[in-house]
């Protein structure tokens, strides 16, 4: 009889786990597909503000971004595929987090930007999609630590220059790429390091870029 009961415990632990496990994925799958398609969004505005320029417009701005500054290069995260793929899965999802919230206030302005200036579906929307995507990414944290107190003191700081962007005039050309380029920039960081932290969660040593 005592093995039985043993039995049914293990059984329906198991059942349990599997129940959490088969959650997670389904949580990180959702979390993976809401990027992609906030960094297919952010590609085709800025696609469509190139497009809406003079080519001498283009040929200036072109030379712009790659020194200019962006908010979130206040963020700690990897410099390169290397140690992006040597960090682990609560670290990834912690930056991810942070870059998420980095937007949480410029995205307004970057939907007012868009809907001013080109032709995107829902651009209203971004600020939503991006509050949706950040509270799946703080599930995931939480079943990472699994009940384990959160010691990254960097979530409870304030990001610095948080109205950085706000500060945009909107019908300023060199701006508004600016604004649009450092979005894409920042969802390409965040799908990168959800793809990788979700293959961290298989424990498959060969997490590839």
């Amino acid at each position: 009889f005592f093995s039985l009961v043993l039995l049914s415990v293990v059984l329906v632990s198991l059942l349990v786990n599997q129940g959490r496990a088969s959650d997670n994925q389904r949580l990180f799958n959702n979390a993976v597909i809401r990027v992609q398609h906030l960094h297919q969004l952010a590609a085709k505005m800025i696609n469509d503000f190139e497009d809406s320029l003079l080519p001498e417009e283009r040929r200036q701005l072109s030379k712009i971004f790659p020194l200019s500054f962006c908010n979130s290069d206040y963020i700690e995260a990897p410099t390169g595929k290397d140690e992006t793929q040597k960090s682990s899965m609560l670290k990834l999802l912690r930056i991810s987090f942070r870059l998420i919230e980095s937007w949480e206030f410029p995205s307004q302005t970057l939907s007012g930007t868009v809907s001013n200036s080109l032709t995107v579906g829902n651009p209203n929307q971004i600020t939503e999609k991006l509050a949706d995507l950040k509270m799946g990414i703080s599930v995931l944290i939480k079943g990472c630590l699994d009940g384990q107190p959160n010691m990254d003191d960097n979530d409870s700081l304030p990001l610095p220059f948080e109205d950085f962007y706000l500060t945009m005039g909107e019908n300023n050309l060199r701006e508004s790429f600016r604004l649009l380029a450092c979005f894409k920039k920042d969802m390409h960081k965040v799908e990168t390091y959800l793809r990788v932290a979700n293959c961290r969660r298989s424990l498959d040593s060969n997490c590839t870029l």
